[in-house]
């Protein structure tokens, strides 16, 4: 979905948007039943939680500097190609509630985006990107995350939840 400003090469070399700390454990995306049945399936072990209709990875109390690597993530990549949970295809945009409306926001731990202009991330949410986003959300509300500090917001939805 962001291939027109991210490329495939940079998401390959870093894969930091599919590795958690204990600090950004919340941020573990959420998948549809089909989506947990081929995970599983490759990987039996993997559990999942239910949150708001979707699934999370359930993910054990995280202590120091360990990590938790999404379970689909292999030497090659996603597992699930261009199957990927919504948001992961968005990824580094966020939608989250922002006093009572929805906003897109960006994890600035992107490092091929961060250093582009605030136009240009802007700029693609407008073509489009945006309305795809809000559209989603609105069928699948569980995406919504309670805003965190420190994500800049990029744009309000125009109607309020």
């Amino acid at each position: 979905m962001l291939k027109k400003i991210l490329s495939g090469e940079a998401c390959a070399k870093c894969r930091l948007c599919c590795i958690f700390d204990r600090y950004d454990v919340w941020e573990t995306p959420v998948f549809t039943a089909e989506l947990c049945e081929k995970i599983k399936a490759a990987r039996p072990e993997t559990q999942f939680v239910t949150k708001d209709g979707g699934y999370i990875f359930k993910v054990g109390e995280l202590r120091g500097d360990e990590l938790f690597s999404c379970p689909a993530l292999t030497e090659n990549g996603c597992m699930l190609g261009d199957e990927k949970p919504f948001d992961c295809r968005i990824w580094p945009y966020r939608i989250m509630e922002v006093g009572g409306r929805r906003a897109i926001t960006f994890a600035s731990i992107c490092d091929e985006l961060y250093h582009r202009p605030l136009s240009q991330l802007v700029g693609f949410l407008k073509e489009g990107l945006a309305d795809k986003i809000f559209a989603y959300a609105d069928q699948h509300p569980e995406i919504v995350k309670p805003y965190y500090e420190g994500y800049p917001v990029l744009m309000f939805e125009r109607k309020p939840l």
